[in-house]
């Protein structure tokens, strides 16, 4: 078994990765015998790292390599996918509506794919960057939650 130390660490790491994130690293960390909390926290900080790098680095990423015709066909496919996930959400609710497409604890929903979402509809990075934000620690409480039992507990109380 790891120590707290690595695997906070390990918990920080893989909640950077672009299909995992949050979601899957609070149970890595639950796992690893962490405590829910500490995990949500590595979880969060990890996760919550990599939106203002998306938000600024991809444009400037993107622009440089659609030189490629190989890289601007991947790019235009991915574009199109992207659009179809979210822009109905976005242009309706506007910032909520990113917020509550990264809140949400699905796999393909997240802070990768909302910041993709933002810098494909150019939204502006002052309100994408905090909807985002606010998104990824809705989804760390709600993952927490969801791996504590408590949803189960409420659902069973609910019946």
């Amino acid at each position: 078994m790891l120590n707290a130390l690595s695997a906070w660490f390990w918990v920080f790491l893989v909640s950077m990765l672009p299909v995992v994130e949050l979601r899957g690293a609070i149970p890595l960390g639950i796992g690893l015998g962490l405590s829910p909390w500490v995990a949500a926290l590595a979880a969060l900080l990890g996760n919550l790292l990599i939106v203002p790098l998306l938000l600024w680095l991809v444009p400037a990423l993107v622009a440089w390599l659609e030189r490629y015709p190989w890289f601007a066909r991947a790019w235009n496919r991915l574009e199109a996918r992207l659009r179809l996930k979210g822009e109905e959400a976005v242009q309706r609710y506007g910032a909520l509506g990113l917020l509550l497409f990264v809140a949400v604890p699905l796999p393909g929903s997240g802070a990768w794919t909302g910041a993709l979402i933002a810098v494909v509809l150019g939204l502006k990075k002052r309100y994408a960057g905090p909807a985002i934000a606010l998104g990824v620690l809705l989804a760390a409480v709600l993952v927490t939650l969801a791996s504590t039992g408590v949803l189960k507990g409420l659902e069973w109380m609910a019946r």
